[in-house]
């Protein structure tokens, strides 16, 4: 007889915080049933002119992405919301969004033929956009003339000099950024034919960018 577990649906739980509090995150959810996660380094922005004055408007971010069983990654991220005050601004992001399927847990196994699942309303996207190493900053600027209100980057490279970081199956160089933008649906349109028309995105060799539907979603203002 197969094992119900691995009919369940899961969920990709992504936590934005300040630096030094990814484990903090990762141990909170962990006691409400997610067995494991990562942390990914990347840098956010804010628009202050004092700030900037004193170089400080760069922030260090902590990235932290757990994969759950769907009840238990929607009872993490409202524990984890709950805990360090989402809420207010500036504490934290929080957002979930679904998959289709998992491999390398022995929890699920892989499911062939498998139909995605839909996702009923939709309030927000996240925008990812991968560009070379220098870009963010404008991918960055551009999105905010569109209505963003700022970005995570995150700096993606591999452990080694014949190692490859990947994100979804996709292949990206030592010299790569990769922005994430927190969108509100209505205008997501705008923000990425902004940036495309920007950057030239759609011309070969210059970044990818693509969209996906989040489902739960804290500290968004």
């Amino acid at each position: 007889m197969e094992n119900n577990i691995e009919f369940n649906e899961f969920e990709l739980c992504c936590v934005i915080v300040d630096c030094g509090m990814g484990s903090k995150i990762l141990k909170t959810a962990k006691s409400f049933g997610v067995s494991g996660g990562t942390i990914l380094l990347g840098k956010g922005t804010i628009k202050n002119p004092l700030l900037e004055i004193l170089d400080l408007n760069d922030i260090r971010k902590e990235i932290v992405l757990m994969i759950s069983e769907k009840s238990i990654a929607y009872k993490s991220l409202e524990e984890v919301s709950k805990k360090y005050k989402f809420e207010k601004p500036n504490r934290g992001i929080a957002f979930s969004t679904p998959i289709a399927n998992l491999l390398g847990t022995s929890s699920c196994k892989y499911k062939e033929n498998h139909e995605s699942r839909g996702v009923n309303n939709i309030m927000y996207n996240a925008i990812f956009v991968i560009v070379e190493r220098g870009k963010a900053e404008a991918v960055i600027d551009t999105a905010e003339l569109a209505g963003s209100r700022g970005g995570t980057i995150i700096n993606a490279r591999g452990s080694g000099i014949h190692e490859r970081a990947t994100l979804f199956s996709m292949v990206i160089e030592p010299e790569k950024e990769i922005v994430l933008i927190i969108s509100e649906k209505d205008k997501t349109d705008d923000i990425v034919l902004t940036i495309n028309k920007s950057l030239d995105i759609e011309k070969p060799g210059n970044g990818i960018m693509f969209v996906i539907d989040l489902n739960k979603t804290y500290g968004l203002y």
